[in-house]
């Protein structure tokens, strides 16, 4: 036995962090297949929505004139205001300069110009390589919405498997959009009516059954607002209830909710306009007690949902609860979090997703988690050791793998 002490410890678990490959379970990201979908380079850093949103704080231009700039404009502009004219300490520019000294750039110089020229002389092939070696994630779980149609013209014609892409059914508009999309439906011979009749019901079945059966996902997808009810008399509820939930049953996948978010605030600022608010936790006990042979992942995006969520995670082995979304993807909150989660639910949580837009950010976001969960790690362990608990290293090593992959892929391969 490699019998683990106080002093060597922190060595230990900073290693195995170090060491263990991700499953990083919910991103934006796509495969090369999928083309100019799969965003990368510096310029797509800085127009990352987090920091367009940050821009405005300083800059008095018309919403309009900055989206008709070009990408490369946008950049200057973000990178003269935020980098240069303020510190850069700000979680999202921080990023950004994580990912450039990550890739051995020097941020010192704060050259953009030879950034740039780095960038230029890489094919998104090899520069994908590079990133998934640089952050240590052997796979991500990207986000597949087949009413997009650019995307969707992927999966019907072009679609090529790369293992380190794997696939989740993205539901937003059908479940949120109804009176909208059902005529798309009807276009692609689907026998529906915006009733919700018996025969609509069924080919929205037979939609979700084809869509998970071709991309081979891994789960179903759905963001929703604060306001997100169950059950209740919409169409979102009757879909729900009479199609995701039994096509999740039949094909033994989740039902991934991402419960909380407040679309276009501020329309002017377009992707980067959207906020958050508190949601019902009393919607996921329903759902989690009525259903007990579905399965559901769940992150809410307000900070004050996060007690009640690890609660609930306690009474329902059918609940899995993973990630700092979003707006909690700042570090005192990822650690604030992280402590609460395995204080309260011990190993049996997925503490972090990076839901990245940029393939860059996978550099970045895990190097940052890395640090913080190490540190919480820590902490707890040594809390054992100092009431006599002997830890062997191999078990610490286990505990890591099921936080960073093992667990998402136990609970989705579960049977209830």
């Amino acid at each position: 036995m490699n019998i683990v002490g106080v002093k060597k410890l922190k060595t230990v678990v900073d290693k195995a962090i170090a060491d263990v490959e991700i499953t990083d379970v919910h991103t934006h990201l796509y495969a090369s297949c999928f083309g100019d979908m799969l965003l990368w380079g510096v310029d797509e850093l800085l127009t990352y929505h987090y920091l367009v949103a940050e821009v405005f704080r300083w800059v008095d231009i018309p919403y309009q004139q900055f989206w008709e700039m070009s990408k490369r404009e946008q950049a200057d502009l973000i990178w003269k205001v935020l980098f240069l004219e303020n510190s850069p300490y700000s979680e999202a520019c921080r990023g950004v300069l994580t990912v450039l000294n990550g890739l051995g750039l020097d941020v010192g110089s704060r050259d953009l110009s030879a950034y740039r020229r780095y960038f230029s002389e890489k094919t998104m092939e090899e520069y994908m390589d590079q990133v998934f070696e640089l952050s240590r994630v052997k796979e991500v779980v990207m986000t597949n919405d087949p009413f997009d149609d650019n995307e969707r013209k992927v999966w019907l014609e072009s679609y090529k498997a790369d293992p380190r892409f794997i696939a989740a059914l993205r539901i937003d508009p059908l479940l949120n959009t109804w009176d909208q999309v059902w005529m798309k439906l009807k276009d692609w011979g689907y026998h529906v009516e915006e009733d919700l009749n018996g025969t609509t019901l069924e080919e929205i079945r037979r939609f979700l059954r084809e869509w998970a059966d071709r991309m081979q996902a891994v789960y179903m997808a759905v963001s929703l607002p604060p306001t997100f009810a169950f059950p209740e008399n919409s169409s979102r509820a009757v879909i729900i209830e009479e199609c995701v939930l039994p096509v999740c049953r039949e094909f033994n996948i989740p039902l991934a909710m991402m419960i909380g978010a407040k679309k276009r605030v501020n329309p002017g600022l377009e992707l980067a306009g959207d906020s958050l608010g508190k949601s019902s936790i009393e919607t996921v006990e329903y759902m989690c007690a009525n259903y007990p042979y579905n399965k559901f992942m769940v992150t809410m995006l307000s900070r004050e949902n996060q007690h009640e969520l690890s609660v609930v995670a306690r009474k329902f082995r059918n609940l899995m609860i993973f990630g700092c979304w979003w707006f909690l993807n700042n570090p005192s909150l990822i650690d604030e979090m992280t402590r609460m989660r395995f204080e309260l639910l011990g190993v049996s949580v997925i503490p972090q997703h990076s839901d990245a837009r940029v393939l860059d950010q996978l550099i970045y976001k895990w190097a940052h988690s890395r640090r913080i969960i190490a540190d919480v790690l820590f902490d707890k362990y040594k809390d054992l050791l100092e009431i006599g608990w002997k830890l062997e290293e191999n078990e610490i090593r286990r505990d890591i793998e099921k936080l960073f992959s093992q667990n998402f892929w136990d609970f989705v391969k579960k049977k209830l």
